[in-house]
């Protein structure tokens, strides 16, 4: 969507997207837009676990309108529970995560547009040292099979008006090129192709982790309330850079009701993680957030 697209009233911003019926807002426009659509669909959210073998070892559950699950899951895995490998080139820092993003990225907006929310059962995404598996309910379409998910198909998005709404917005393409674009994105970081699991009304992609990539996490076991708090304040800073590039130190903790040392504290984690970089000087700098 362009400034233009958005720089309208909310009901007009809707009607041009078709998710207004005869004054009424249809079901996938409150769970696109409505912060609590689980009072329409109760299991209309995203259950993220890290397991070692059966083991839970912690877990969350990231809760919103469907476009705020698209932001909020993808930094919650990489800030929380994934670490990268670190390497230098020449003087360069180089992260190397065991999963694709960009991959991982795609295959949880497949997810989020293509559940069948109305057996209200969240999205789930399994992280192991070996492995990840992002499910959600859903069917093929007529006559498809795995082998026809993974070769050139046409678009066919089980929630048509979910997915016009994240590619009007930006986040993915209509050409039916997502799968594709997960395999490219596994093939270029060096990983094996991710493998695509259907299970009746369930379908479920595997990403293998990138050997090489892996960071042994003797803290595994002793995660902590803090490690877990930590972090949810920084998923709170990223959405709050991401709205306002020249927000304040002050400003921050003020919005987050938290003291500016744990605000400062939380900021050199994010930039020694590459995460985030201030540019520009102190009076008229800005915060530039990478993805």
């Amino acid at each position: 969507m362009t400034k233009e697209d958005l720089d309208i009233a909310n009901v007009e911003l809707l009607e041009k997207l078709d998710l207004v019926v005869d004054g009424k807002l249809k079901r996938a426009g409150a769970l696109c837009f409505y912060r609590n659509p689980e009072k329409i669909i109760g299991g209309c959210y995203v259950k993220i676990g890290k397991f070692d073998g059966s083991e839970l070892l912690y877990q969350d559950e990231v809760h919103g309108s469907l476009l705020i699950l698209a932001d909020r899951v993808i930094d919650l895995i990489y800030l929380k529970y994934l670490k990268a490998s670190i390497s230098y080139y020449k003087e360069t820092r180089v992260e190397t995560y065991p999963f694709a993003r960009d991959a991982v990225r795609e295959a949880v907006f497949n997810a989020l547009i293509h559940c069948n929310w109305a057996d209200n059962v969240p999205v789930q995404i399994r992280i192991e040292d070996d492995a990840m598996y992002i499910s959600n309910c859903s069917m093929l379409p007529f006559g498809w099979t795995v082998e026809t998910l993974l070769s050139t198909h046409v678009s066919k998005p089980y929630n048509p008006d979910i997915a016009k709404v994240f590619y009007r917005a930006g986040y993915i393409e209509s050409w039916g090129r997502g799968i594709q674009k997960i395999r490219d994105a596994c093939k270029n970081l060096g990983a094996d192709d991710p493998e695509y699991i259907v299970h009746g009304e369930d379908i479920m992609v595997k990403f293998s982790a990138l050997q090489s990539a892996k960071v042994l996490d003797t803290k595994a076991l002793n995660v902590t309330k803090d490690v877990t708090k930590d972090v949810a304040i920084e998923i709170k800073i990223l959405a709050l850079l991401k709205e306002n590039a020249s927000i304040t130190t002050t400003e921050i903790a003020r919005k987050l009701s938290v003291n500016r040392r744990t605000i400062q504290r939380s900021l050199d984690v994010l930039k020694s993680k590459g995460t985030i970089e201030r540019k520009g000087g102190k009076r008229y700098g800005y915060w530039e957030v990478y993805e």
